[in-house]
């Protein structure tokens, strides 16, 4: 996917790109691609590829499930290089978005990331999902909480749920995989005090692939015990 071709695909999607957001993606890559040799952040490093599989691939979820341009709080765990939360924040600017990683040298990527492309309200958080999730400053906090290939769906619900506050959203961004993955969640949703709220599919343009963004509602609170220790929900998942 060409540059021209990305921002013709959003437009075609209602999200037209002013000529700033349009040059902190072009920056956003320059950095990837320069990070990227001093420690590991993609295998992907072709700008076509970056722009479709990374780039693209992550804005699906603005019009798939209910993250809009709105001051929401927006935690995105396991984020990596800053997929998905940066290129939402760089297209929907008024999200207060704080990145979970527990790589503290992807964290300092995102620090320098954020600073050079000039965002506001975007916190970067060296720390395990786990721990986080117990931690009373963010627990049941955000309105919103994102994670993309980072776990199955079952562990991902430990690792998310208890971040969003009773009335928010979980929303996973997934692949080929979805439904089964749905399927073996089900008990883990339901005892993490949430709802499967929506389910919607759609082909990454150009190879066609199959993307599935699944929103899931927090109805009550988590109980207090999870997440578990560190390790555990990976090990154990809720069945």
């Amino acid at each position: 996917m060409t540059i021209e071709a990305f921002i013709q695909a959003l437009l075609d999607r209602g999200i037209e790109l002013t000529s700033k957001q349009i040059n902190q993606f072009k920056r956003y890559y320059e950095l990837l691609i320069e990070w990227n040799e001093k420690i590991n952040l993609t295998a992907i490093t072709q700008e076509e590829e970056v722009y479709l599989k990374h780039f693209y691939d992550s804005l699906m979820a603005l019009w798939l499930s209910p993250i809009e341009d709105k001051p929401l709080t927006l935690c995105d765990i396991g984020a990596g290089a800053g997929f998905p939360s940066i290129p939402m924040k760089i297209v929907y600017p008024q999200l207060d978005i704080t990145i979970v990683d527990s790589l503290n040298k992807r964290i300092q990527f995102l620090n320098v990331l954020i600073d050079e492309l000039q965002l506001d309200n975007v916190t970067a958080i060296h720390a395990r999902a786990e721990e986080v999730g117990q931690d009373r400053r963010y627990r049941e906090h955000f309105d919103i909480v994102t994670a993309r290939a980072v776990a199955a769906l079952n562990v991902l619900g430990e690792y998310c749920l208890p971040l969003v506050k009773k009335g928010g959203y979980f929303v996973a961004l997934k692949g080929q995989r979805a439904q089964e993955e749905i399927e073996e969640a089900t008990k883990a949703i339901q005892v993490l005090g949430a709802k499967l709220e929506e389910v919607k599919t759609e082909n990454l343009p150009i190879e066609e692939s199959e993307r599935t963004i699944i929103t899931i509602r927090k109805t009550l609170n988590t109980p207090r015990k999870y997440p578990r220790n560190a390790g555990k929900p990976n090990k154990q998942p809720i069945k």
